[in-house]
């Protein structure tokens, strides 16, 4: 494949420009939109291909009215004016997926009776997928909104109640309007955030 730089309105659209919204036009994601996104999702690296990242796509009335008791109150109108929620998950038991995902290599003691390391891995892989999920949303066209707003301890026991898959983040996903966009927050400089050594 041929690589070069993406053009500066690609950069816009994925970075410079690209906005957390909190107002949604009724416009759905349709089902192969959301095939897409996560064909998308599921290319991006994991620790040793894992991918311990797990998507809830929320998008009928049914699975928003599950969703409400759980949010945190600055987050209800948005998300329930969203055609859909993502709850960005991950699997507590990942690793027994790994001859699938890594079958030229034995992984059983990496992780096999190391709970600090597989909870360590699902978190911070399913992070980088979640990522992945609002870069991949924004080049469908589409626009995100992250959030952290809500009770996962109940959430968890609504959507996930055998305890295998565990909340990580939630993530509305949809044709944001400009309604209630606010004004871009400052970024660190460089000198700020960076060491070049």
């Amino acid at each position: 494949m041929d690589k070069t730089p993406l053009t500066d309105p690609a950069l816009a659209q994925l970075f410079t420009q690209a906005r957390t919204y909190n107002s949604w036009s009724d416009r759905p994601v349709d089902d192969a939109t959301v095939r897409q996104l996560y064909a998308l999702v599921s290319a991006g690296p994991t620790t040793a291909n894992s991918h311990p990242g797990r998507f809830v796509f929320i998008r009928s009335a049914a699975a928003r009215a599950r969703l409400r008791p759980h949010l945190s109150a600055g987050n209800v109108e948005k998300t329930m004016a969203a055609p859909c929620c993502v709850i960005v998950a991950y699997d507590t038991r990942f690793h027994e997926f790994m001859p699938q995902l890594f079958p030229s290599r034995d992984f059983s003691a990496t992780f096999a009776g190391k709970d600090a390391v597989i909870a360590d891995t699902a978190m911070r892989s399913s992070t980088l997928a979640g990522a992945y999920l609002i870069l991949a949303a924004r080049a469908l066209g589409l626009d995100a909104g992250p959030m952290s707003g809500f009770d996962k301890d109940t959430l968890e026991a609504e959507f996930f109640p055998d305890g295998r898959w565990k909340a990580n983040f939630l993530c509305n996903i949809g044709y944001g309007t400009d309604d209630q966009l606010f004004p871009r927050n400052p970024r660190l400089a460089f000198e700020q955030a960076c060491l070049d050594l």
